[in-house]
């Protein structure tokens, strides 16, 4: 095994540098993966720039936290894995022993940040993957078969936190009107599970017309270019002047997520998916007089990842029209400025730290 590794490191904030470093030791519990792909996630940047919730260190840190590669070397305890094993990675551990674990509600640890009572957070707070190698709980890992490629196994995140989010709103009823607002990989996702779990009519907002084509391929029914129809009225006029069952707010900007509470009917649901960092205005009345349910998935909770897997593997759930970009980890700068400046239509960049060819 070799002692070093390649890996972008974040030396201070806003300094990302590819550097050598030592390949990982693992502990109990742990799994060494050789990293195939890494995706850029729409929370990276923010990291790299001021990091997470004051968590982040630097010096040494390693970000990237949407990956997939192949099993290196276990632990002597790892039993439910082995050496070359194809595996896609959840950034989510948590303590094992707080009562929202043992509840089975992981990415919501009480103990988070808490690297010494066993907490981790991959990418944001403890070493990631944006390097040729990453250690990992075994909890983690999720095996992938055979003919879903690592670049689909980087994105399986997105979907976790796509189902995850349903499955905190109740789920959608055969027959609904759901809104999905923001076409990113996030609404993306979100736009094929509707459509997977019986929604009568899908609809699909947003501000750039090749994502909202990539929607209607992926099985919108309707999409709005909010830049050019006004959301709200044409919502209103497809449901009857009633409003959706259910919005799935996937922008995670504040004007979409308000806008959010006139979409939505009587009864109905609503799913927070993006971060949000800035105020958003919430009408409480609203939700107390509406009888309106609102929930917020904290990420690929809920082992989500392993149950969109078969989805995935049977050709239901399609990753591939999200993947648009690769590059090398030497090339992570122009990865990153592709990424966030949405070049040529950019919407999940994929970092190989083995090479593109």
């Amino acid at each position: 095994m070799r002692q070093t590794m390649k890996a972008a490191v974040l030396f201070d904030y806003g300094d990302l540098r590819v550097a050598e470093m030592p390949v990982p030791e693992i502990g109990p519990g742990e799994v060494l993966v050789k990293v195939d792909s890494c995706a850029i996630c729409g929370s990276d940047p923010g990291v790299i720039a001021r990091g997470w919730e004051g968590l982040t260190p630097v010096g040494n840190f390693i970000p990237g936290h949407e990956f997939a590669g192949t099993v290196a070397a276990v632990a002597s305890d790892v039993t439910r894995l082995k050496a070359g094993d194809r595996v896609a990675g959840e950034p989510h551990k948590g303590c094992g022993r707080c009562e929202n674990c043992l509840r089975g509600l992981y990415t919501t640890c009480l103990n988070y940040g808490k690297l010494s009572l066993g907490h981790r957070h991959m990418g944001f707070i403890s070493n990631g993957a944006f390097a040729e190698y990453a250690a990992c709980h075994d909890s983690t890992l999720h095996k992938l078969p055979e003919n879903v490629s690592f670049e689909e196994g980087a994105v399986l995140t997105i979907a976790g936190t796509a189902m995850y989010g349903y499955e905190r709103a109740g789920w959608i009823r055969p027959g609904e009107t759901v809104v999905v607002t923001g076409p990113g990989a996030l609404g993306l996702v979100a736009t094929q599970l509707a459509r997977l779990m019986g929604a009568g009519r899908v609809i699909l907002t947003g501000t750039r017309e090749e994502r909202l084509s990539i929607g209607r391929q992926l099985g919108a029914d309707v999409t709005i270019n909010v830049r050019e129809t006004d959301p709200v009225a044409a919502v209103m006029e497809l449901t009857g002047g009633v409003g959706a069952d259910m919005i799935v707010e996937c922008s995670g900007q504040p004007g979409p997520a308000a806008q959010a509470f006139e979409l939505v009917r009587k009864n109905g649901r609503l799913s927070m998916n993006g971060v949000y960092h800035e105020p958003v205005t919430v009408p409480l009345n609203k939700i107390v007089q509406w009888n309106l349910l609102i929930t917020g998935p904290k990420a690929e909770g809920g082992w989500a990842m392993e149950r969109a897997i078969p989805l995935l593997a049977d050709g239901r759930l399609d990753l591939k029209p999200l993947i648009t970009h690769r590059f090398s980890l030497d090339d992570i700068q122009e990865a990153f400025a592709t990424y966030t400046g949405r070049v040529d239509g950019a919407i999940k960049v994929i970092v190989k730290p083995g090479g593109t060819s």
